[in-house]
């Protein structure tokens, strides 16, 4: 090849902004033939493009030279697979380069070079000058074109030659500029005569140039080819020239002019009603003006081909500075234009539209004709001035937001400034339009900067997992970058498997840190772990089904069928070490693959410094690896094979299921229904279910479908009540890609086949029992539940009235979850990742928020159905015992502060606030928390009453209600209570059950009957019109009620035990009440206290009844009943008050009452039942310790305040302590540490024998502080800003008898010595009973407990796991106490 001359300056340094080498810009001269290039391979010619990533997809269609690629069409390229416009443009206009003929050789008289677009200044004098604008006045045609600036030696392009066998040196063809970078693309100019001038991009194959020409006239600066240089992301707005109001003649020739906002810049001459709208009534391209001319006193002409414009300035000279404006314009447009490439440039626009057709827009007469093109939605007349270039406005769509209108045919486009209402022809061609305009609202978003430098690794260019070229998507996670195909896939794994962003949307995500991981990873090293032994036949393809994608990507990375085994697979504990030692280093392959084979990502490191790998690295300086280490942080790890259960249904064949017929859909959504669909808006479709394929089609006989529904991405299929909107029978079909489908018949018969069928398609075999009943909502969601929190879950879920029927992997039985009986139906996190927590007795559900569409109608649906449905007893919503919510409320609000209150049910409540209450009651009685000051009793007590009057069928039951009144006329006693025992067994199990609540509630009110005046016969005329709905007319009635309360015990065979819990419940709950120490705050209703299990998390919480009688031992096994643990030997579970704000703990001694607790906890404490990891240890000393006393030194520290501000002062001091049966003393001077042994036992002021204690010289010692032991309450651990020398504290609260607080704090040196220190504290204060003594209590194993397939919530870590954070009692002080 010839020598190259270097490019001039300016040149080049704009052709290296623009990302092209100097090399790829080689001018092709001489034909291929006479150079001896005999052909020049695809490989070859698309790598000088920049686009060799489709070098594959060429071969794959026999294009292996460049020549074969000449027919090459924009349908064809699409065809072939290339997806984005702007590559197959690049290409088309290499191609037309390449076999354009030559242009003639140029004139010697040298032209000037054009000024660019930004500067505004008189041009340079040019050799020759240019010939101004033709004028008015003048009939000279256009000027010739200047002169171009003499070559030394030229050879004009030539085209492709033929084939030929050999290829040693080929020319690569022209390398376009790279769109992102180039300058805005020059709008269309009207076509010159003449044939056109073909410039190709490239540097001279000369071997020298003039050195007496200066580099300013060797090569012009030239513009970017107008294909190439249209921007892959938002178009930059053009710099304006000139901006100003001018009078504008209107078309139609009237002598009133309008005064319009007129703006040019380098691409257009816009005018505007006013200075402030953001959309045009007209726009002219620079390209299409002729001429400009002078017409009069201060009007001027702008004369297009095939229209004149006429304006009219202030004033001369401002009319001059416009026509010089526009002149100056036109010139520089028509200069580039010679000096482009040789594209064949009309008027109807340098890029081919999307999407273009004619629409109705509202507030015009006539149709507009409409034309997406690449990121703006452009509007013209008539399809005539579309090819003429002149429209009315194009709209930016990087403001832009499309969305459905309540007119089936219409949509809107709404922007900031005014929203734009199209009507179309149809509603097939509106779905087209919502798509295209979607697609340039994308691309207007997008950008392409992340996308090439991730692909600037070769590897990244291609799919991890499909092979396609350019992929656009990435899981940010496994550090793969993978195609729009895929991605879904990805999606549908999870977001605990695969975290997907886009390369051109998510810009925030892309921080440098995780570009530079994609770099350091990405495709080639995630393909040698996770592809590493892929077979052939399962290796997907760009082709492949969304069933077959699904199904490999399933094997591939939540099980890891295909990945590459660490050699230290299998040894955890190997394995959590390597990882802690791989991240010190910036080996990411190696953090890859032990994360994939089960290395845990927050195991302890054993450094208390930096406790975790992500600590270490971040120690070690390993950003990299820090990042990989977050974005895996909740990455669950592949299953093995082995555990992989063999019904999961993406490996299932499903049955083939046929179906055909008439059916009226709608238009698909992209949100709930939330309004009523008229029948109208239903259009009447053929559909057809075949081959896992829903095909809808405009009539029966059709043959092209308008569009499908695949039965592997429906996720949901849901039948909503009848007559819910047009068409009395509907259901709704939803999908993996967030769309919802409404389709409507007006036969029940119909419409349930048709569900079937559907269901039948998209289920598995693993769950079609889910299909036998009638279902109102039908689907799979992710979950997490039983053993397997860490790692969401699968599971096919149908809702049937007020049950949810669930089928889960672990096994194919159904799981019914009574949803009206749930303790607790909440939802969790944010916005965009919800949570929908089920709380049952013995079980917790956690169904998480994948997919919002469908997430959101289940979540709706759900808390409908658990919600009362109706009016009777068994509609309502019930809690564990069969009773109704809205009576438990009720009852338990009363007897915790209407006890002793005079008249209570007698008296009635306000009309309006008892109305508002029972409303909220009814609506969902489960969330109410009825709260003392906020609701008066006697507003509950009329509540309640109302809520039992208005039952349609009354408690006792119209059919049984004549009996119970006639059993109330029985003489013998006996037999009165045999016959009420009998009725009582006949009535439902619901209202039995509030029968019995009810009468339970009003024995324990009539007890307080000396204080609240309502004893049994008051209470008995008060309810027995209630119940039995008399209206008062029937003293039978009364007479019923009363024998009940009378005979509670007896009719409802309450034993001994039962009552003396009762009894002590409410005595209890009416000292409390007296003595004031009642929180007015707390919640009333079950005494629902929120224990917690182990830790303090959302998930692990529990919501839980506590009487009086509750003691902590109880409370502790009804947490570890609900969730299915079971206590193991020597697993010494106990019920801790956690103190937040003073940074301790103390556990709870098992006979501990529960309540009194409660009431006296701050908003910073909390209970939280977990292992006493220390009992063990303290048993054992307790068990060798010889005596009852306990003494020694420990740093002591008191907690007083100055000048009442509360502050504490002092420090830390060495003082001696002695603890026995009745007291604590503490000594301030002490000269011998231990107790003369011949000191005779004196009797202390407490009442206490103790030895005193005497130093060596005889001399006795009065102790400086001495406490009743049975008085304190001893808390671990010493909060951190009194800066306590070890970390073998604990805090003593002592609460003197007016109820004032004193807090010490006390040291240990050892943690066996505060081991020592705190079992003699229990042992002291619960006379030795430190732990309970029967076998049962200590050993008491659960057996497990299934409802169905699922299992409880498993405790968080093992119990390695909690003593290894002993170790991290440096950063931490208290998380090493709670292991005392």
């Amino acid at each position: 090849m010839a020598s190259q001359e270097p490019l001039p300056g300016p040149v080049a340094g704009k052709r290296r902004r623009s990302g092209q080498s100097p090399a790829g810009w080689l001018l092709l001269t001489g034909t291929m033939a006479e150079a001896g290039d005999g052909a020049l391979s695809v490989a070859e010619w698309l790598r000088a493009l920049h686009l060799e990533q489709y070098t594959r997809l060429f071969e794959q269609h026999g294009l292996v030279w460049a020549t074969e690629c000449q027919g090459l069409s924009d349908a064809r390229l699409v065809d072939m697979g290339m997806l984005l416009p702007g590559h197959r443009r690049r290409i088309l206009a290499g191609l037309f380069r390449a076999h354009t003929p030559p242009a003639p050789a140029p004139r010697l008289t040298p032209r000037p070079v054009p000024m660019k677009r930004h500067v505004f200044r008189s041009p340079p004098v040019p050799t020759t000058p240019p010939e101004p604008l033709p004028t008015a006045g003048e009939n000279e045609g256009l000027p010739t074109a200047p002169p171009i600036p003499p070559r030394r030696s030229y050879l004009p392009p030539t085209c492709f030659s033929p084939t030929s066998t050999s290829a040693p040196d080929p020319v690569l063809p022209p390398l376009p500029a790279k769109r992102h970078l180039t300058e805005l693309s020059v709008p269309p100019v009207p076509p010159r005569t003449g044939p056109p001038r073909l410039l190709v991009s490239g540097g001279w194959h000369t071997s020298s140039l003039s050195s007496s020409l200066p580099s300013s006239l060797l090569i012009p600066d030239l513009p970017p080819h107008p294909m190439d240089g249209l921007p892959v992301g938002p178009t930059p707005s053009p710099p304006v020239i000139k901006a100003g109001w001018l009078d504008k003649n209107p078309p139609q020739g009237s002598y009133i002019y309008q005064k319009r906002w007129v703006r040019l810049d380098t691409d257009h001459l816009r005018y505007f009603d006013s200075n402030k709208d953001a959309y045009s009534k007209r726009f002219v391209p620079v390209a299409c003006i002729s001429r400009v001319a002078a017409i009069g006193d201060q009007k001027f002409e702008v004369i297009t081909n095939n229209r004149t414009f006429a304006f009219r300035a202030e004033s001369d000279a401002e009319r001059k500075e416009w026509m010089q404006a526009l002149q100056q314009a036109v010139a520089e447009q028509r200069a580039r234009a010679r000096l482009s490439s040789a594209y064949p440039l009309g008027v109807q626009g340098s890029e081919p539209p999307d999407h273009a057709g004619s629409l109705e827009l509202r507030g015009f007469k006539n149709k507009l004709y409409v034309a997406v093109v690449g990121d703006k939605v452009q509007l013209y007349k008539n399809l005539e001035e579309y090819h003429l270039g002149i429209g009315i406005t194009f709209i930016d769509m990087s403001v832009g937001n499309v969305k459905e209108a309540a007119d089936r045919r219409g949509f809107d486009l709404t922007t900031p400034y005014r929203i734009f209402s199209f009507s179309a022809e149809s509603e097939l061609e509106k779905e087209q339009w919502l798509e295209a305009m979607q697609r340039a609202i994308a691309e207007a978003l997008s950008t392409w900067e992340v996308a090439e430098r991730i692909w600037a690794v070769a590897a990244n260019r291609f799919c991890a997992d499909c092979g396609a070229a350019q992929p656009e998507w990435a899981s940010i996670n496994l550090c793969v970058v993978i195609c729009k195909c895929c991605a879904g896939g990805h999606r549908g794994l999870g977001a605990g498997v695969s975290k997907v962003r886009s390369l051109k949307m998510d810009r925030k995500v892309w921080t440098e840190t995780l570009i530079e991981l994609f770099l350091q990873l990405g495709n080639a090293a995630g393909n040698r772990f996770w592809a590493a032994n892929v077979p052939p036949s399962e290796a997907l393809q760009p082709s492949s089904s969304p069933g077959a994608r699904r199904c490999h990507l399933e094997a591939k990375y939540r099980e890891g069928k295909y990945r590459c085994y660490h050699p230290l697979f299998g040894n955890q504990e190997e394995l959590d070490k390597a990882l802690c030692a791989a991240v010190t280093t910036s080996d990411l392959a190696e953090t890859q693959a032990l994360l994939g084979c089960g290395a845990g990502v927050n195991c302890f490191s054993g450094d208390p410094e930096a406790p975790t790998p992500l600590a270490l690295a971040e120690q070690a300086g390993q950003t990299l690896q820090m990042e990989f280490l977050r974005n895996n942080r909740t990455t669950e790890v592949p299953r093995l094979d082995s555990v992989r259960s063999p019904e999961k249904h993406y490996s299932v064949v499903l049955p083939t299921v046929s179906h055909s017929g008439f059916l009226y859909k709608t238009a698909s959504a992209g949100k709930l229904l939330q309004e009523r669909r008229a029948r109208e808006e239903f259009s009447r479709r053929w559909c057809v279910l075949s081959d896992g394929v829903l095909s809808y089609y405009e009539n029966e006989r059709a043959v092209t479908p308008n569009g499908e529904i695949r039965a592997s991405e429906i996720v949901c299929l849901a039948v909503p009540t009848p007559d819910t909107h047009g068409f009395e029978h509907t259901f709704e079909v939803y999908t993996e890609g967030e769309r919802l489908y409404l389709f409507g018949l007006e036969s029940a018969e119909l419409a349930r086949e048709w569900v079937k069928c559907i269901a039948k398609a998209f289920v598995p075999p693993l769950a079609e029992d889910l299909l036998a009943r009638d279902f109102e909502r039908l689907g799979r969601l992710p979950y997490k539940a039983g053993l397997s929190l860490q790692r969401a879950q699968e599971g096919w879920f149908a809702l049937i009235g007020s049950e949810l029927h669930a089928v889960f992997p672990e096994g194919p039985c159904e799981e019914p979850l009574q949803l009206r009986k749930l303790q607790e139906l909440s939802v969790q996190g944010d916005s965009e990742n919800q949570v929908l927590v089920l709380v049952e007795r013995r079980r917790t559900l956690y169904i998480q928020g994948e997919r919002r569409l469908d997430f959101t109608g289940w979540l709706g649906a759900i808390q409908k159905a658990a919600a009362s449905s109706g009016d009777t007893l068994s509609e309502q919503q019930l809690g564990d015992s069969d009773i109704p919510v809205i009576v438990y409320r009720c009852v338990d609000y009363i007897t915790q502060c209407g006890l002793t209150s005079e008249g209570i049910y007698r008296k009635c409540g306000q009309t309006s606030k008892t109305q508002r209450l029972l409303e909220s009651l009814r609506l969902d009685a489960r969330s109410v928390r009825l709260k003392e000051g906020e609701q008066h009793v006697d507003d509950v007590s009329s509540a309640l009453k109302r809520f039992l009057r208005d039952l349609p069928d009354g408690l006792f039951t119209r059919v049984q209600r004549l009996a119970w009144l006639e059993a109330s006329e029985i003489e013998d006693e006996e037999e009165k209570v045999s016959r009420y025992r009998e009725l009582l067994v006949r009535l439902p199990p619901v209202n039995r059950a509030t029968v019995k609540a009810l009468i339970s509630h009003l024995y324990c009110v009539q007890c307080f009957s000396d204080t609240n005046q309502m004893n049994t016969h008051n209470l008995a005329i008060v309810f027995g019109p209630t119940l039995f709905q008399t209206d008062g007319q029937d003293y039978k009635a009364g007479r019923v009620v009363e024998d009940l309360i009378s005979h509670y015990v007896m009719v409802f065979s309450v034993d001994e035990e039962e009552l003396r819990k009762q009894r002590e419940e409410i005595t209890a709950i009416v000292k409390m009440r007296v003595a004031g120490t009642a929180s007015g705050t707390q919640h009333a209703g079950d005494f629902i206290c929120t224990v917690y299990l182990e830790e303090k998390k959302a998930e692990t919480e529990q919501h839980v009844k506590v009487p009086a009688s509750m003691t902590a031992e109880e409370l502790t096994l009804e947490i570890l009943d609900r969730r299915n643990v079971g206590i193991r030997e020597k697993d010494y579970w106990t019920c801790f008050e956690v103190n937040e704000r003073e940074e301790a703990e103390r556990p709870l001694h098992f006979a501990e009452k529960v309540l009194p607790i409660l009431h006296g906890l701050g908003t910073d404490s909390y209970l939280v039942v977990k292992k006493h990891q220390s009992m063990e240890a303290m048993l054992l000393y307790l068990a060798s310790h010889v005596g009852e006393t306990k003494h020694g030194m420990m740093k002591f520290r008191e907690d007083r305040s100055l000048l009442g501000l509360g502050l504490p002062s002092g420090g830390f001091h060495d003082r001696y302590f002695i603890l026995n049966s009745s007291c604590l003393r503490l000594y301030k001077e002490v000269r011998s540490q231990r107790p003369w042994s011949g000191a005779p036992e004196t009797v202390s002021s407490c009442g206490s024998t103790a030895s005193c204690l005497t130093p060596p010289g005889g001399q006795s010692h009065r102790p400086e502080k001495e406490w009743p032991v049975r008085s304190l309450k001893v808390y671990l651990g010493v909060k951190k800003k009194l800066r306590p020398p070890t970390c073998w504290g604990f805090t003593v609260v002592h609460e003197t008898e007016k109820h004032e607080k004193q807090q010490w704090y006390l040291c240990c040196e050892t943690q066996m010595e505060l081991r020592e220190w705190f079992a003699t504290f229990l042992f002291m204060q619960h006379d030795g009973l430190v732990w309970p003594s029967e076998p049962s209590r200590v050993s008491r194993v659960v057996p497990e407990v299934r409802l169905g397939s699922v299992s409880l919530i498993p405790l968080r870590g093992s119990e390695n796991e909690m003593r290894r954070s002993v170790a991290a009692f440096t950063a931490d002080p208290l998380s090493l106490l709670r292991n005392v």
